[in-house]
């Protein structure tokens, strides 16, 4: 189980070797994506709070990078934080995750990618619920929900 101690060590010294690549042009991913999906997670945008039904949907499947279909997050690691954008307190596998050191916007936070295809999804922060203690913060528009 990941806990901040790792997250941290992770964003300053390097992260874990990712599954797989997938590299695409500017072009291509545009081509693929949403305009708001682009925005997100090849522009590291964010969407607004409460702006999509997936922050309230706790049925059992699991959550796939938009961009390249990685999965990322189970359900069952999922809870109501309360903040706007679904959270989960753990990635189905260290690898698929990575993590940047974030300080934009006059903020000291940890930006979290996937791992496999370098698409923003969000943020983790150290004050989720036991036992991790971890709160990914991720934007609905980087994730799609599958079975």
């Amino acid at each position: 189980m990941l806990e901040w101690t790792d997250v941290l060590g992770f964003a300053r010294e390097g992260n874990p070797d990712p599954p797989r690549r997938v590299e695409r042009t500017d072009d291509e991913w545009r081509d693929r994506l949403a305009p708001e999906a682009y925005v997100v997670t090849r522009q590291r945008g964010t969407e607004r709070p409460f702006s999509s039904e997936m922050c309230s949907l706790f049925e059992p499947g699991v959550y796939e990078c938009v961009c390249c279909g990685t999965r990322l997050f189970d359900s069952a690691e999922k809870f109501e934080s309360g903040t706007g954008w679904p959270s989960f307190t753990q990635p189905i596998d260290v690898a698929v995750v990575a993590y940047n050191l974030d300080t934009s916007h006059g903020m000291r936070r940890v930006e979290t990618v996937c791992n496999v295809c370098d698409a923003h999804l969000g943020h983790v922060f150290p004050d989720g619920p036991a036992p991790s203690g971890l709160r990914y913060c991720i934007n609905a528009l980087a994730l799609r929900k599958v079975v």
